[in-house]
Order: structure tokens, then C-alpha cells, then sequence
């Protein structure tokens, strides 16, 4: 079992979560008809490591003519130069978002653009107690539903 902490303050952001050796594929089909929102990625109480880069940076894709999604969960962003793909962090850890009930939205709502709620894709949007800027989440209606912690600004406690 492991918790996560924020490396600024070291606060419990977590409870005790069980590892997950993958992240589960999207059900795309079990979208909830009020909300809008696609289940979470994640069941309460597991985690996975993302392997692929998350958000922001963003860099051109090579293939324009055939773009793929930003990341392996998301969808396609196009900037004025072009069809980019996610250059930001590795190893972020993929979470439930109501498994870090603690967290706070930025001030400003900093990172939270999007149609229905955050896409994830603007950087970090969510603050420990403390003020830290510790995670990404997306919870907008056209893309995943999951909680991304940073694996530089939060670290793992194995109980």
C-alpha cells in the first residue's frame, strides 16, 4: 500500500492506495448521461504510473497530415503552428480524483480551461493544502476522467 505525500509539505494527499500494473482502458461507452463525464480511469483506491509524457510542454507532431491524440487517453489539440502532442512529464501518477479529496483548485482557476471542467491539458490545476501546485486534473466532458499527481512535486510512502 502506498501513500502520497506533497514534497513541499509532506501532507498525506492520498490514502492508502494498491498499485495497478497498467492504467485501465477508457469505457468510452459509459459516459454519464447528466454530468457528461466518462467514468474514472482509475477505480477508488489504485493507482498506475503513467508512462507516456503528460500535458504541457506541447511540440509539434511529425505527421501532420495523419495527427494523433495528444496522449494515449486524450484527444486532438491543434495550435496555430499546427497538431501537437504532449511533451510534458513522465511517471505521473494516475489517481481517482476523489482519492486526493484534499485538493484544491489554483487560484484563478490556473490550468482549469475547458468546456464542462479542466482537461488536464493546461499544466497543473490543483494545490495541495498547503499551496503547492501538486496535480493535473481532467474532468471535462471530452476526455478522461482521472487525476494526474506529479512525480516531481509528490512522492510515494510505501506502508
Amino acid at each position: 500500500m502506498t501513500v502520497f505525500l506533497c514534497a513541499t509539505c509532506g501532507t498525506a494527499l492520498t490514502p492508502e492506495l494498491t498499485e495497478l500494473a497498467a492504467i485501465p482502458d477508457l469505457r468510452v461507452h459509459e459516459r454519464d448521461q447528466e454530468t457528461r463525464l466518462l467514468p474514472s480511469t482509475l477505480p477508488r483506491g489504485y493507482y498506475a504510473i503513467d508512462p507516456e509524457p503528460w500535458g504541457g510542454p506541447y511540440v509539434l507532431q511529425e505527421d501532420q497530415e495523419d495527427p494523433k491524440p495528444t496522449h494515449s487517453r486524450g484527444f486532438l489539440v491543434s495550435r496555430e503552428e499546427g497538431w501537437v502532442v504532449a511533451a510534458g512529464p513522465t511517471g505521473t501518477v494516475v489517481v481517482h480524483p476523489g482519492d486526493a479529496p484534499d485538493l484544491r483548485p489554483l487560484p484563478d482557476m490556473t490550468g482549469s480551461a475547458g468546456c464542462c471542467g479542466p482537461t488536464g491539458e493546461s499544466g497543473l490545476n490543483q494545490a495541495c493544502p498547503c499551496g503547492a501546485p501538486v496535480a493535473s486534473l481532467a474532468a471535462d466532458c471530452f476526455g478522461p476522467y482521472e487525476l494526474h499527481l506529479d512525480p516531481v512535486r509528490t512522492y510515494p510512502f510505501a506502508r
